[in-house]
């Protein structure tokens, strides 16, 4: 298709009327040009596609779709084969749904645990969600479908989601909260981008000319059009210039009339308008010019869904290997989740499920099972009886399972979570359990991170998540060792709320949030405090073992352009198969900026056989020691050395080796009176001229020091001396070393002639 010649042929206004949906689902056509409607629909795990008359957050006029794990779960995988599946999957359902764009997937910033809507968020690591985010894109777009990847950006919480500023410095949005757009973009080109309601340093997403052209389009190539979160258009005419191309949902053609109004009084160049539906109008015939229909088999992807969510449960503990269940055991099953499982959040997401399973039906022919509902799923709310049942079951089991979780009223949409805490009445009912029965495993259905008063109580802790509605086939084949756990913690678990790094900070008040912790985000911030976390970011667990060896690093060069190959061997030391994630870590030790104490940079999942090895390769690149540099407005890694970490954990680091770097950049450093002299003894050229030509001076630091009195040496030690000139000004020679200030100045474009040689 001629999608120029086709705008050419465009009215004013049939050309500002594409810039907005034509209802809440459906983008408009232009009948008389061969231009068709086409469907989006809200994603990632699961269709959820609605008659166009539906509200926004309805459920019950969704078609039945499959719901897979959510975000919080899929991430946990490390398997980026696994979620390029999931996308393939989904974009098969689009095309035998008539779908031309799925929305997602989520890739907002896990900053606090309380964030309402982490349960779709993939990770507080931007890597591993950039990676994860590209592999489901490249799967869903194998199909011809697009993805609206979102919310760009800064959208990481729920108060004031509409409305409020996220206020944050360039190198933290540069190092945390745009890289897993940018790896989307990079290694996946997704359709189409959906901007975020939030304002940005006080400039909304929606009309962000930065945010939208110079970053994401010029910058790193983006080529597909960026469409509105519903209802995030302040200034619609403000929002075309600055490269928001569709509104949605409809507006009533209201703001389409104000984009005409623009044109005619020359305030909105009409060719900006040209290449804002030239955008659209690209995806939408990419879509219809390779549709090829389809049938959504829901009973096939269900299965598929249960394999997922095998991939993605992660064992956080196992003492005395209380897990796997026995056949043959007496287990108490204890719990409402057991029968109403909490597989999904609320929200836009939620999705009107195929076949939900649940473990206590998918387990009762494995072993002999008492239940007891013990608590409700749906509430905080302690009923005696139900409490007497489960202490009786628990008396009479071998082993219990108390299937606990946060109820959909906890974490949702629209609302941030006010505490990390699990229902009081589920956390009563488990430490009365563990006294009457110490083999005790605790099964969570959570979207977020919860606090665990049992967790020394407890034998083992199975983090289920949010795992999708073929979650009970899935955990009954985890618990029961038919299938091993491999997922590992895409978020760290703080011991506590107050523990976090936003806590002081989050979720902000009077229309301001700042983001004041800056680039220690999760993990980077408690390993840089060498804080004791609940379970680290990267933990996991097995049913076998594994052993991590024999660190090689190979390089072409020391330069810091050079690529760097890093390989370990990984071997099953158990007598199960399994899968183990090798997790690849950087640390500089070149002391130039403040950084994180690590910073994840590769992993790969494995699996291995009893007895097994493989070895592992990862690749490092310049950015994976770089940080942002605001005096370069780029990115600059500096010379040094720096540490290569590789471990199955951001705790448990099994083997490093430490190498150097040639910087192939320099920091702009222009030399002026107030510089100090600690600062030239970062540049070797220098050295020659400080200590021929500056120290001379500053002779009278060190003057006399043979007749010094013990009472002299006391009070001005040689550290002393050396901090005082390290923190001393150039301009302290006039005073100190008795020149004037023309030949201080003489001195300092001295220095900056050898800077530039």
């Amino acid at each position: 298709m001629d999608v120029k010649k086709l705008v050419s042929e465009m009215t004013l206004e049939e050309k500002a009327g594409m810039c907005s949906g034509k209802d809440f689902w459906h983008l408009k056509g232009v009948e008389r040009l061969g231009i068709p409607e086409v469907m989006v629909s809200d994603g990632p795990h699961g269709l959820r596609k609605q008659d166009s008359e539906g509200d926004h957050l309805g459920v019950n006029d969704s078609i039945v779709a499959v719901c897979f794990p959510a975000g919080c779960a899929t991430a946990s995988s490390f398997d980026r084969e696994l979620i390029k599946e999931m996308g393939e999957t989904i974009g098969d359902e689009c095309q035998a749904e008539d779908l031309s764009v799925v929305l997602g997937p989520a890739v907002n910033i896990k900053r606090s645990p309380l964030c309402g809507r982490n349960f779709e968020y993939l990770s507080e690591d931007p890597y591993l969600a950039g990676e994860m985010a590209a592999s489901y894109i490249n799967g869903v777009q194998s199909k011809k479908v697009g993805v609206s990847i979102k919310h760009f950006a800064l959208n990481d919480q729920e108060h004031e989601r509409m409305s409020g500023s996220s206020e944050a410095d360039e190198r933290t949005m540069r190092e945390i909260y745009f890289p897993a757009f940018e790896t989307a973009v990079k290694k996946a080109d997704p359709w189409t981008f959906m901007c975020s309601y939030n304002r940005i340093n006080g400039t909304y997403a929606s009309e962000n000319e930065w945010l939208l052209t110079k970053v994401l389009r010029d910058e790193w190539g983006f080529k597909g059009y960026v469409m509105s979160d519903w209802g995030a258009v302040n200034d619609r005419v403000k929002g075309v210039a600055a490269g928001l191309d569709l509104e949605m949902p409809a507006s009533g053609e209201y703001n389409d009339r104000l984009i005409v109004e623009a044109v005619k009084n020359g305030t909105l160049p009409e060719e900006k308008l040209n290449k804002t539906v030239e955008r659209i109008l690209n995806i939408v015939f990419e879509y219809v010019e390779n549709k090829k229909g389809g049938t959504f088999d829901r009973a096939k992807d269900h299965a598929r869904a249960a394999k997922i969510a095998e991939n993605c449960m992660v064992l956080l503990k196992n003492d005395e290997k209380i897990l796997p269940l026995k056949k043959g055991e007496k287990i108490a099953f204890i719990g409402e989740f057991a029968e109403k499982p909490r597989f999904q959040g609320g929200g836009s997401s939620h999705i009107n499920s195929y076949k939900v399973e649940d473990v206590l039906s998918c387990s009762k022919d494995k072993a002999e099972i008492f239940y007891a509902k013990g608590f409700p799923a749906d509430k905080d709310e302690e009923d005696e009886k139900a409490c007497k049942e489960a202490l009786d079951a628990a008396k009479k089991a071998d082993k219990v399972v108390i299937f606990a979780g946060l109820p959909d009223s906890f974490e949702s949409e629209g609302y941030d979570r006010q505490h990390m805490r699990l229902p009081e009445c589920q956390n009563k009912l488990i430490s009365k359990i563990v006294k009457e029965n110490p083999n005790v495993v605790v099964v969570l259905h959570n979207g977020s991170p919860v606090e665990m008063p049992w967790v020394d109580e407890v034998k083992g802790i199975l983090d289920a998540y949010l795992s999708g509605e073929a979650v009970g086939i899935a955990l009954s084949r985890i618990l029961f060792g038919e299938a091993n756990p491999s997922g590992h913690l895409a978020e760290s678990f703080p011991l506590r709320l107050e523990d976090t790094p936003c806590y002081i900070d989050f979720p902000g008040k009077r229309g301001k949030v700042y983001y004041n912790e800056g680039v220690f985000v999760g993990y980077r911030y408690y390993d840089t405090k060498k804080m004791k976390v609940l379970f680290p970011f990267g933990h996991g667990l097995s049913y076998t073992t594994f052993k991590i060896d024999n660190l090689k690093i190979e390089r072409s060069g020391k330069k810091d352009t050079d690529k760097i190959k890093v390989s370990v061997d990984v071997t099953n030391t158990g007598d199960t198969a399994g899968k183990e994630v090798v997790q690849l870590y950087v640390s500089d030790k070149t002391g130039t900026e403040l950084r994180p104490a690590k910073e994840l940079k590769g992993f790969d999942k494995v699996e291995l056989k009893p007895g097994e090895k493989k070895t592992v390769t990862m690749e490092l690149d310049y950015r994976s020691f770089a940080y942002y540099s605001t005096e370069l407005n780029d990115w600059f890694a500096p010379g040094g050395k720096y540490e290569i970490l590789v471990g199955d954990s951001s705790e448990n680091i099994a083997v490093c080796e430490e190498i150097e770097l040639e910087a192939t950049k320099k920091l702009p450093f222009v030399i002026t009176q107030t510089t100090i002299f600690g600062e030239l003894q970062a540049y070797p050229e220098l050295t020659e001229i400080v200590n021929t030509k500056l120290m001379p001076y500053l002779a009278v630091f060190g003057a006399g020091k043979e007749e010094e009195t013990d009472a002299a040496s006391e009070a001005i030690s040689d550290e002393m001396t050396q901090a005082m000139i390290r923190y001393m000004p150039l301009r302290s020679l006039r005073s100190f070393g008795n020149i004037s200030s023309d030949q201080v100045q003489a001195l300092v474009d001295e220095l900056n002639n050898a800077l530039k040689k």
